[in-house]
């Protein structure tokens, strides 16, 4: 038996499965045609690759049950936690398994070595599309988002930090333009300890190093911030990525460059921001119905007066702050929110 054979026939196998699995996450999880489209379109122009070589050659060497890799495994291979675990093993598979067919096959023709070559660095780039799309998936929806600066704070921020969360609050964006990087650390630390052990998020606005330093669960940025690829290329998958957007093409470039949530607003006029045009809850519309599967946050001088209006308009999530911060009592604003929020969500009892 030819052992060159034997081995390109395995790592095709191997291949072809891996991109199936990737391919159906596409489908049906994630609802990508287009990278869908791509992952079956690698698997044909991988089946047109092996039809350059001798029929039946392949399968003539074929030798499963005198295979001794057939029975180890590792650990790690028995179990998944998620898709996206299964859908970064496949990718993991089948670039390992291109990899080898094409250093393989330069032993038997050179053009089949370079068609496979190709073929690699699509699933690389097919590979880092799904990672992100499935990286959004398990990002949590959060319900009530409060933006903590310590300025607007008419109780000291621990209090007010720790009345918000009594309310409900279950994500907390820490927002400090000015504050010395060394102190924004600190101050980002602190925050997690009190909101870490009762499950609530921590978001450092704008920041990505002072997240990662501190060890927090996101970074936000606006349209003039650090671009989403370049906070990956820092942060990797370590951090939660949200995004502000002020109209659908800004949130169309957020979800294709790999955001996990975006912020969407301004929903009215604002004291935060107060030069910034108010979208309205028609944005906000617009976006729930093109983006139904993407958390998102409401933002703009929400609150209870108004929430009526962003939910009829679909909303999941809100993020506020003066009506908040400037509370004697936060955790009532809070919890009056989320009792709106999860009212909505309740089907309409029938007459």
């Amino acid at each position: 038996m030819s052992a060159a054979a034997r081995i390109l026939d395995a790592n095709l196998n191997r291949a072809r499965e891996a991109l199936r699995v990737m391919e159906d996450i596409a489908r049906f999880a994630l609802n990508d045609a287009a990278l869908s489209g791509e992952l079956k379109a690698i698997r044909h122009d991988l089946r047109e690759a092996v039809e350059t070589l001798m029929p039946g050659w392949l399968e003539a060497n074929r030798d499963t049950p005198g295979d001794v890799g057939t029975s180890l495994k590792t650990q790690a291979e028995l179990s998944r936690s998620s898709l996206a675990d299964v859908a970064i093993a496949a990718g993991k598979r089948a670039g390992e398994a291109f990899r080898t067919t094409e250093e393989v096959g330069k032993t038997i023709s050179a053009g089949f070595a370079q068609r496979i070559e190709a073929l690699r660095y699509r699933i690389y780039t097919a590979e880092s599309k799904l990672q992100l799309q499935l990286g959004r998936m398990q990002a949590r929806q959060w319900r009530v988002c409060v933006l903590l600066t310590q300025s607007l704070c008419t109780l000291p921020w621990r209090e007010t930090l720790r009345s918000a969360i009594e309310g409900g609050a279950d994500c907390i964006q820490v927002r400090e333009k000015d504050m010395a990087t060394r102190d924004l650390v600190q101050h980002v630390r602190a925050v997690i300890e009190l909101a870490r052990p009762l499950n609530v998020s921590v978001i450092v606005n704008d920041r990505v190093d002072v997240a990662l330093a501190a060890g927090a669960d996101g970074v936000h940025v606006g349209q003039d911030d650090l671009p989403i690829r370049d906070v990956r290329t820092v942060a990797g998958r370590a951090l939660l990525v949200g995004v502000s957007t002020h109209n659908l093409a800004e949130a169309d470039a957020a979800i294709r460059e790999g955001a996990d949530y975006c912020g969407v607003g301004a929903m009215f006029a604002s004291s935060l921001k107060p030069d910034r045009m108010p979208s309205g809850p028609a944005y906000l519309r617009q976006f729930v119905q093109h983006y139904p599967n993407v958390p998102h946050l409401a933002i703009g001088g929400v609150s209870i007066n108004n929430i009526d209006q962003l939910i009829s308009a679909g909303v999941r999530g809100v993020a506020v702050s003066s009506a908040v911060c400037k509370a004697h009592d936060p955790a009532a604003v809070v919890r009056a929110l989320r009792i709106a929020l999860e009212h909505a969500d309740q089907p309409a009892e029938r007459a």
